[in-house]
């Protein structure tokens, strides 16, 4: 992505944006996270050009963050499914999300919630050992006021 190196330096960040730090691959694995697994309904929902997104999968694959899983045999096509390493950003996904929404938007077109009893969830540091919900227990929906095709 980036391709930048950064001798002497110990910094994650700048480890994890050569991984993620393009804007597609965010947006791509946010699709994935909505339900989106298939090429097609990648491309046609981002409006992003098919070579780009190709490269961005396959770098996706190579990393470990989505896996390729066939769902057709003629002919072979496959789907995008998130591995537990692709699953992890959720956290990082839902702090763009929450700063995006308190800084540049109107209304916040998608809500992260509890399962269980609907209540929203929000990324925050929380002391090491805390609790935390599992990927199972939240689901994303439309957020106040928002219409359900809103990303």
């Amino acid at each position: 992505m980036l391709k930048r190196d950064y001798d002497g330096q110990n910094c994650s960040i700048a480890r994890t944006l050569e991984v993620v730090g393009e804007r597609w691959t965010l947006l791509i694995v946010r699709d994935v996270f909505l339900g989106l697994r298939r090429f097609d309904q990648l491309q046609e929902n981002l409006g992003i050009a098919r070579n780009v997104l190709t490269d961005r999968l396959n770098r996706l694959v190579e990393e470990g963050i989505v896996e390729r899983v066939p769902y057709s045999e003629r002919p072979t096509r496959y789907e995008y499914r998130l591995t537990e390493k692709g699953r992890e950003l959720r956290i990082a996904l839902t702090a763009l999300r929450q700063w995006g929404d308190q800084y540049l938007s109107d209304k916040p077109p998608r809500l992260l919630r509890r399962r269980s009893d609907g209540h929203p969830v929000i990324a925050a540091l929380v002391p090491e050992g805390t609790n935390t919900l599992a990927a199972d227990e939240v689901e994303t929906v439309p957020g106040p006021g928002a219409d359900e095709a809103a990303a």
